[in-house]
This record gives structure tokens, C-alpha cells and sequence, in this order.
């Protein structure tokens, strides 16, 4: 089945209130396509962010902190081991140390302890004399884990983003998905969060009289400075777009203000190596550099080794240590793509051509699959056959680990839920969101979980859901596709669910070449105007008028700046 092309609707009426209040016509047009309601949405300043008074729980964890900070208890970061659980930690560390506490961080191994808080995490925090132990980007599922922490004598709180089930642990919790939570970002990433908790926290000693008065007060004091949380910034904004959270209103400041610092050169020594390795340039740091260049090159330390590694690349304070550690993450991310290709050609080679009419969905496992590269192979699939997908590696005592990957109208998580209710002894565990999830099952259960899976998906979903969609922002006048607009498009942020702008046209094709092993390029014209086109993975003659969707993008290359137009999908006109 071909794919589909449709056009974002738009409200004209917030378009012309956009324009009205002085943003670029094009750019009103796209916004309010993209469910912005007023301008004061496309206002990017930090005090346009929610207060953390509305997020439930932040003051009391506040609280919590500034008695630990004040009584000089140790705290324990315990982190999930992907780029959003590593900056957090950075996060965490950095700022919870601006203030004076006494803190440390664990991060589990992937392939050691599993994911999250758990009872054996518990007892290692327990032997390093811990009294506060703060989660950050899980613990919502770890009640095991928590229970076991409490019996130890350690309070436990707290942060993360993700699902929770219908029992939490008994502890404070910091989550906009909590039960009871009416904070309206629901989409802050697990380093969005420990943020809020440290603007909170700090309001909270700056109350209690705990920072040195400002030097223009010239009071005599021994406390400390209070910290610019701005300056971690840049971190809260790599975390949250490989993360791949919704950029709703409140997560486009917090990434807006993290590439504004990175751009003037105010970032930690660790991103700006990351952005060196990457072979990126951070005076022009966009969303695409985070979650294609230094995001994967974080998690490639969690998918092969151990997140510590990332995260002290994050936390170093000096170029020279950056730089060892960040061309160390790009070895392991050059490890990771290897195994990755190595595992998708056997999946592919398991799989025909094309699935079987009326399958909705994909289950892939063999014995030597990779724990640590599953969920990118489960992407790699989803995006080749556009079904939800599942790719398992073995783990220990019999089970296997599965990593998931869906398409835009079934939630993942939610399908394994059901899954769960119906089948209660077939999942051991499972969590995530509507894009992606993971869970554990006995191997010699595979086959009866793939039936499962598929007959709930079944129900779930209609054959409109499983033809690809591109959703685009209609046609763009010949006049209006030129570099100075791509340009200006490239300065705004875009990403999961503020989607970069795309459009859609017939064009006449001019001439065309090849470019490397599979990619082409071609000359096309409309209204007279001739462009330059990149036709990704495509080996095939371009017939002579071809309809696409594509997007405008300022190529740099050997020092000169040209339009070239990105062609996402083609087909005869």
C-alpha cells in the first residue's frame, strides 16, 4: 500500500494574531498547525515556564532536600542508563553540589541489575552509608526496589516521568503522570523534572536564609552563593530531546534556552565534546544535533558498557577530560552501529519482503541478539514494515528482554497492559509510554506472547492506522523555497510532537545522479525555479514529474551554504 500525504489543518484566525503580534508568516502558519494558541506560546523567555508549585509533590520534595542539604545527610542519585536518566543525573549532581549537599550517583547496569530501583540497588545504597535516595527518570515502578530501600532505614524520593501503574511506591514522588497531578506539561522528561525539583529546592533554602546574601547587601555571611540553575540548562535540553518527549509549550523553552547557551559557547565541557566527536557545529546547535549526534553517543555507554561513563563525560569539569571520555562514547557509538546493522540484516533475512495481509504486528528474537541494541533495531523495523514492533534478547534464567517501538495511533504500553490483564502470568514486567516500551517474559513463552500481542493489536487498530501518513504543512510557493527561509526555520525548535516543517509539491525533474551507494541527487523546477533535492535511500530512475514531501535545509559543505530540498518521500505525479 502506498503512502498516504495529508495537510495539517490550520486555525486562520491564530495565524493572523501570530502575524499581528510580529512572527514571520510562514512561521504563524506552521505554529498554529501545531496547536499554538496565542503568541505569548511562541515567548521562549524561562519566566514563561509553569511554576513548579503546580507540580504535585515538588515543594515536599524540596523540603526533603533542603533537610538532607542542612543536616549534611548523603544523598544517592540513582539513575536510569539512557541519555535522559545520564543528564539528569549531571543534573542532579551538578546542582544538588551548588547547594551544598553531600551527594553521590549509581547507575545500574543494563546488564547486571536490570532497570531502575531495585531491591539489590537498595542494598548497595545501603552499604554506602546513604540516607536520601533520589531517583531520577524512574523509580515510578520500583516497589520492590523502594520497600526494600525503607526497610534499610533510607527514605527514597522520587523523580520521573514515566507511566505509573495502578500502585506506586510509598514515598514521595515527583511525576506530571501521577495520579492526582495537574501540572499541564505532562511531557517533561525525566531531566525536566529534577529540574523543577531544584528550582524548588532552592526557593526553599533562599526561604530559610541559607545563601550568602548578594554582595550588594555587603552583609558578612559564611553560606554559600545562590546557584544560576540556568547554567545546567544546556544539559535539561540535550536530556529532552533524546528523550523524544512531546515539545509542548513548556519543554520548547527549556530546549530554547539550552541551545541559546550552547550556541554562545556556555555549555559544559562534556557537550562541547560530544559536539566535537560528533563533527557538529555548536554555533549553529539545533535540536537534530542532540538527538542524532550526542544523544546516540550517550547511549551507546548503556547499550555496550556502563552509563557512568557518559555521565562523567557530562559532569567533567575540565576540555582535556571531556575530550578523552567523549572519544571514548564515540568508539562505543561506532561499536553500537556496527552490532546494530549486524542485527537487522538478520532480522530482515527472518522476515519476507512483505507481511502477510492482515498482520499487524512484528516480533523479532535470536539467541545471540543484543540486550543493549534491541530497541534502536525495534525502530529500524517499525520504520521498514510501519508495524508495532518487539525485538527480545536473552537475559538470564530463562527470560528475555523485549524492546518496543510503535506507529502513531496505537499505544504501546497500553496494548502491553492489556496484554497483561488478559494473560497474567505471561508478561514478568513491562512499562513505558505510547512510543516505546519494554518488558521481560520467559523465552519459552515467545511464541504464545506474540499471538497475544498480535490479536490485541488487532483489535486496537484499523488498516487506515497501518498505511505510513505523512502529515505535512501543505504546498510552499516556488518563491518562498529559499535559503534565507531555511535558515530561519532551522533557528526555531522542532522535534517530537512540534514536528519539523515539511511540505509537499509536484515538481518537474530536470536531471539526476547518483550520490554514494543509495542515495541520489536531483534537479528539480516548479513555477519556473529549478532546486536542488537529495533523494535519501533511493537507487531508482526518478520519472520526469514526481509529487513529494520534502523539507528546505541550508547545506553547508567545504565552506559554502547552498538550499538543498530534503525529499522524505516521492512518487510518480
Amino acid at each position: 500500500m502506498s503512502a498516504k500525504i495529508q495537510t495539517r489543518p490550520f486555525n486562520q484566525t491564530v495565524c493572523q494574531s501570530l502575524i499581528e503580534a510580529g512572527a514571520d508568516p510562514l512561521l504563524a502558519r506552521l505554529c498554529a498547525a501545531r496547536d499554538v494558541a496565542s503568541p505569548a506560546e511562541l515567548e521562549d523567555k524561562l519566566a514563561a515556564l509553569l511554576p513548579y508549585q503546580g507540580l504535585k509533590n515538588c515543594t515536599a520534595a524540596a523540603v526533603r532536600l533542603a533537610d538532607a542539604v542542612q543536616r549534611r545527610e548523603k544523598i544517592l542519585i540513582v539513575a536510569d542508563y539512557d541519555a535522559d536518566g545520564a543528564t539528569a543525573c549531571a543534573v542532579g549532581m551538578k546542582g544538588l553540589a551548588a547547594m551544598g549537599a553531600a551527594v553521590d550517583f549509581l547507575v545500574p547496569n543494563r546488564f547486571e541489575h536490570g532497570y531502575g530501583l531495585t531491591p539489590e540497588l537498595a542494598e548497595i545504597a545501603a552499604a554506602r552509608g546513604t540516607d536520601l535516595l533520589v531517583t531520577v527518570d524512574n523509580g515510578i515502578a520500583s516497589l520492590a526496589g523502594v520497600a526494600r530501600a525503607q526497610e534499610l532505614g533510607i527514605d527514597v524520593l522520587i523523580t520521573d516521568h514515566h507511566l505509573p501503574a495502578e500502585r506506586v511506591p510509598n514515598c514521595i514522588i515527583v511525576n506530571p503522570n501521577q495520579a492526582g497531578c495537574t501540572f499541564a506539561s505532562k511531557s517533561l522528561a525525566g531531566v525536566g523534572v529534577i529540574f523543577y525539583v531544584l528550582m524548588a529546592l532552592r526557593a526553599e533554602l533562599r526561604g530559610r536564609g541559607y545563601f550568602r546574601p548578594s554582595e550588594h547587601a555587603n552583609p558578612v555571611s559564611d553560606g554559600l552563593p545562590e546557584p544560576n540553575l540556568g547554567e545546567l540548562l544546556d544539559l535539561v535540553a540535550l536530556g529532552t530531546v533524546a528523550d523524544v518527549v512531546p515539545l509542548d509549550h513548556n519543554n520548547r523553552i527549556l530546549v530554547s534556552q539550552g541551545l541559546k547557551r550552547m550556541r554562545s559557547g556556555k555549555m559544559r565541557p562534556g557537550i562541547r565534546a560530544l559536539f566535537d566527536v560528533a563533527r557538529r557545529d555548536w554555533r549553529k546547535a539545533q535540536p537534530f544535533d542532540m538527538g542524532f549526534a550526542l544523544g546516540p553517543r550517550i547511549n551507546a555507554a548503556g547499550r555496550l558498557d556502563d552509563m557512568s561513563v557518559g555521565i562523567a563525560c557530562l559532569l567533567a569539569d575540565s576540555d582535556a577530560e571531556a575530550q578523552t571520555l567523549a572519544a571514548h562514547l564515540n568508539d562505543l557509538n561506532i561499536e553500537r552501529r556496527e552490532i546494530e546493522q549486524s542485527m537487522l540484516q538478520d532480522a530482515l533475512n527472518a522476515c519476507p519482503a512483505a507481511l502477510p495481509a492482515g498482520q499487524t504486528t512484528l516480533v523479532a528474537y535470536r539467541g545471540d541478539f543484543h540486550q543493549g541494541v534491541i530497541g534502536i533495531v525495534a525502530s529500524r523495523l517499525k520504520d521498514r514494515f510501519y508495524r508495532p514492533t518487539i525485538v527480545f534478547a536473552p537475559a538470564d534464567n530463562g527470560e528475555v528482554r523485549g524492546s518496543g517501538r510503535s506507529i502513531p495511533n496505537l499505544h504501546l504500553r497500553d496494548a502491553l497492559d492489556l496484554v497483561s490483564k488478559r494473560h497474567p502470568d505471561l508478561i514478568l514486567k513491562f512499562g513505558g509510554h505510547a512510543m516505546a516500551a519494554g518488558l521481560s517474559i520467559r523465552e519459552h513463552n515467545l511464541g504464545t506472547f506474540q499471538t497475544a500481542f498480535e490479536n490485541v493489536v488487532r483489535e486496537l487498530v484499523c488498516e487506515d492506522d497501518l498505511s505510513q501518513t505523512y502529515i505535512t504543512d501543505g504546498s510552499l510557493p516556488a518563491a518562498e523555497l529559499t535559503l534565507a527561509q531555511a535558515q530561519n526555520l532551522a533557528r526555531h525548535v522542532w522535534g517530537q510532537g512540534f514536528a519539523p516543517p515539511s511540505f509537499t509539491d509536484e515538481f518537474a525533474v530536470v536531471r539526476q545522479q547518483p550520490m554514494g551507494v543509495n542515495h541520489k541527487k536531483v534537479w528539480l523546477q516548479k513555477d519556473g525555479l529549478e532546486f536542488e533535492a537529495m533523494f535519501w535511500r533511493c537507487t531508482e530512475e526518478i520519472p520526469a514529474r514526481v509529487r513529494t514531501v520534502y523539507r528546505p535545509v541550508a547545506n553547508e559543505w567545504r565552506n559554502n551554504i547552498e538550499l538543498q530540498l530534503y525529499v522524505d518521500y516521492w512518487e510518480a505525479a
